[in-house]
């Protein structure tokens, strides 16, 4: 009853106004820099906004993984709509996110997730899939940044689910490492299909950076079920 409460009066309307004056700030700050750069610490400022509002306190291992300076493709399971304002606040290194095309069709959010350097993805069609991975590839290189997916393709209720295999071949196509992010707790802070969110103590481990720069694109099947079968034993849900 309580959690309730608090979300009904408290998260709920203050998430909406964190949103509604960093993604205008996020707007404006884009104007003046199109890298993206500037778009993503305001970002990580609304999603440390974010956790204080719904009262969702984070325990991070493994940070000392990702050496500073590199480029990583960011791969982690996908159980709430908190999962990126999870991540966001504590990876010091830049990195955009891929998201289903649809979230680009939201009014204000697609054109602001445009402006910041996001990348849509069809998941739908396979041509338009590869082309998204491809562009994805090419941004880690040319721009010297990383890139976040959730490799399930979408937030998730049950056990993991199979992974898409994007993740090894963006990872393959541009020669940088992939580092697993397994959450946990988030299911319970705000389910799928769920309205209340509840402020909770959650979990963020960060794997073993895995190498790729000797693989080829033919290797990215049994890369991605190597990915698979890390994260579940990350968030324990081996099969």
């Amino acid at each position: 009853m309580l959690d309730r409460l608090r979300s009904i009066l408290i998260t709920s309307p203050g998430i909406a106004i964190s949103t509604t004056i960093m993604g205008s700030l996020s707007l404006v700050v884009s104007i003046f820099a199109s890298s993206g750069r500037a778009q993503h610490w305001v970002a990580k400022a609304w999603a440390k906004s974010l956790l204080v509002i719904a009262g969702i306190k984070v325990e991070v291992e493994g940070i000392d993984k990702i050496p500073p300076g590199g480029s990583y493709v960011f791969i982690a399971n996908h159980r709430s709509y908190f999962d990126a304002p999870v991540i966001l606040p504590h990876i010091a290194t830049q990195f955009r996110f891929m998201a289903k095309k649809e979230l680009f069709h939201v009014p204000f959010m697609g054109y602001h997730m445009r402006r910041a350097g996001y990348l849509p993805v069809d998941l739908g069609n396979p041509r338009e899939s590869l082309k998204s991975m491809a562009e994805a590839a090419s941004v880690i290189v040319q721009r010297r940044v990383s890139i976040l997916l959730f490799p399930e393709g979408g937030r998730t209720d049950g056990q993991l689910d199979p992974f898409k295999d994007g993740a090894a071949y963006i990872a393959i196509k541009a020669g940088v490492p992939i580092v697993p992010i397994a959450l946990i707790g988030l299911r319970e802070v705000l389910p799928m299909g769920g309205a209340i969110i509840r402020g909770r103590k959650v979990k963020m481990i960060i794997g073993d950076p895995i190498p790729t720069l000797d693989l080829t694109l033919q290797d990215r099947t049994k890369l991605t079920q190597g990915l698979y079968q890390t994260i579940a034993t990350m968030i324990d849900e081996r099969p």
